[in-house]
């Protein structure tokens, strides 16, 4: 599926980079947890079957994560008319629409390819941008799926997954259940979760390099499709404002999805967490939409 998104080679090349470099270390930490454990099934089995789940799940896994819902257009008609317009000038298929009973302002799109997408929108976001503003966030959603880099994200966020579930396991075993055990089986547990860890962190730094590069291509191509930088960076900058408004301890379940939100869930003091943060800064975003806006000598950005 082709569709009118501006296509970018440096993203492609990027996300096939990544894929590349985690598929090795994936292939590794499951030859490592194969020698360790000594046991091929349960080890093949888990790990397929949570793959498995996350790539033909992860659309349903989120909207319950967030608290979303499909809407029909009798319910948002607005919203589903911005979603049609946007979708026959991109020449794609209209992704399933969905909205979370957040506060929070923010939106996001899932799912394996263009025609198993959902796009999703807080209360909070619809309360809070005007029509301009919230067409300029549909469009940079929508050019993530165009772009497949939300099957990316998903497929390459799996392992990290894994191997922060071992750790967690591996901790656990070891707290609750030492007395009963061996000081091999100690041994190999505790290099299990070494060895875990070091793939955790490994795939989180290739996942955040990934991830900030992409939300850049997002916004590019929604300002190249709307021909209206100026209403992107206006929405940018008001669901950030507000965001930093919310306290963190009211963020905490929102921000284990921040990789896939159009903007991250950081509260009022990031603090060292935005030096990892999946997105780049706004500063940079702003800049970026800057440039375009004056390339494509755009006034106000309140007509085409």
């Amino acid at each position: 599926m082709r569709s009118r998104f501006q296509s970018d080679r440096r993203l492609t090349f990027r996300m096939g980079v990544t894929l590349f470099l985690l598929g090795l270390l994936y292939v590794a930490f499951i030859a490592a947890l194969l020698v360790l454990l000594k046991s091929w099934v349960l080890v093949v089995v888990v790990a397929a079957g949570l793959l498995g789940a996350q790539y033909w799940f992860s659309d349903r896994i989120a909207l319950y994560a967030m608290r979303g819902r499909v809407v029909e257009r009798e319910e948002y008609p607005e919203l589903h008319a911005v979603v049609d317009r946007l979708s026959a000038m991109a020449d794609m298929p209209k992704p399933v629409v969905a909205v979370s009973g957040m506060d929070m302002p923010n939106a996001f799109a899932t799912g394996r390819n263009a025609e198993h997408a959902v796009v999703c929108v807080t209360d909070g976001l619809l309360r809070r941008l005007d029509p301009v503003e919230l067409e300029g966030v549909l469009a940079h959603e929508l050019s993530h799926v165009a772009h497949r880099d939300v099957a990316v994200i998903t497929v390459a966020s799996f392992l990290g997954v894994i191997a922060g579930l071992i750790v967690r396991f591996a901790f656990y075993s070891q707290l609750f259940g030492g007395g009963r055990r061996d000081q091999n089986t100690a041994v190999v547990f505790m290099t299990v979760m070494g060895v875990s860890a070091a793939v955790y962190a490994i795939s989180f730094l290739l996942i955040r390099a990934l991830s900030r590069y992409r939300e850049l291509a997002a916004d590019r191509a929604a300002a190249q499709l709307t021909g209206r930088p100026s209403a992107l960076a206006a929405a940018l900058t008001k669901v950030t404002g507000d965001i930093a408004r919310i306290p963190t301890k009211d963020l905490r379940t929102a921000q284990a999805f921040n990789a896939f939100y159009f903007t991250p869930a950081l509260g009022r003091d990031p603090g060292i967490a935005r030096l990892f943060s999946t997105h780049p800064t706004l500063e940079e975003r702003l800049e970026q939409l800057g440039r375009m806006s004056a390339e494509l000598g755009e006034g106000t950005g309140t007509g085409r």
